[in-house]
């Protein structure tokens, strides 16, 4: 986990609940050939992630990150801010 960031510790129970919703939206973005790794959740409730393979350089990753990413993740947990990209 990046250190340079105010991040919940990974043990907190909301880890997990994010965990679970990213894994709902994985092969969306697998089928594409991209994906996405949980960098981190601030105390402000940003979730940070890091967008992998095909979504790490498609231009469109903005939409897909806003309209994928963090509708799915703001939908399981409402307390979610937003989702960034790292």
């Amino acid at each position: 986990m990046n250190t340079n960031k105010d991040y919940l510790p990974d043990t907190d129970p909301l880890y997990d609940r994010v965990i679970k919703a990213l894994e709902d939206v994985r092969p969306y973005l697998q089928a594409d050939g991209g994906d996405c790794q949980l960098v981190g959740i601030t105390k402000d409730m940003v979730v940070d992630v890091k967008l992998l393979g095909a979504c790490g350089s498609c231009p469109m990753s903005t939409l897909t990150l806003r309209a994928g990413v963090e509708q799915a993740v703001k939908r399981a947990i409402p307390e979610i801010a937003r989702v960034e990209s790292v």
